[in-house]
């Protein structure tokens, strides 16, 4: 095994825990708000020649209007196939095909579905957080190994785990802004 540095082991976590924000960042852009936007039928998978695919790999996704997607498909024979994988998707969105274009109209959110919306979103923030703590968990760890092998100091050890966890910190803060940003956002009439 080669020997890791205090310094690598600090750019891994600054590096990790970025990460973690952008999936959460991606994660809250497929919760929609009332507003309709392209990014949500990134993840409804259609069936294309035997392999599940993304829609927008076989269909151009355009907005129409501030509350309608338009889809259109590459291949004719592909029309159906995407209606049926969007409504099938969960999102709550009901397709109608006009000629070769599906359209895609938002239906107005109710109090509910925000509230429920609200409660994905928490989740999704709480996974992330989980995710930066393990982060963190593991940088530790591998310091205090480095510690019982001899190759680092208990000095260098305080001082990293302090570095460490000021990273945490940061990493925490930015995922309950984000949180706080999209819950206003879903309560927003």
């Amino acid at each position: 095994m080669a020997e890791t540095t205090i310094a690598e082991i600090k750019q891994s976590v600054e590096h990790k825990m970025g990460k973690s924000l952008e999936a959460l960042k991606n994660d809250l852009a497929k919760v929609r708000t009332g507003r309709a936007h392209t990014g949500i039928l990134d993840h409804v998978m259609v069936e294309y020649y035997g392999s599940p695919t993304a829609v927008p790999q076989v269909a151009n996704v355009s907005l129409v209007d501030s509350r309608t997607l338009g889809v259109q498909p590459y291949e004719k024979a592909m029309v159906a196939k995407i209606e049926k994988a969007i409504r099938d998707a969960d999102l709550g969105l009901n397709p109608s095909t006009y000629g070769e274009i599906i359209r895609v109209p938002m239906p107005a959110l109710t109090e509910e579905r925000r509230r429920d919306l609200i409660k994905v979103v928490r989740n999704e923030a709480e996974a992330a957080r989980v995710a930066v703590r393990n982060i963190r968990r593991d940088a530790n760890g591998t310091v205090k190994d480095m510690v019982k092998a001899k190759t680092a100091t208990e000095d260098e050890e305080r001082r990293t785990q302090d570095e460490v966890q000021k990273l945490t910190d940061k990493h925490i803060g930015e995922i309950d802004k984000m949180l706080a940003d999209k819950e206003k956002d879903l309560l927003a009439v």
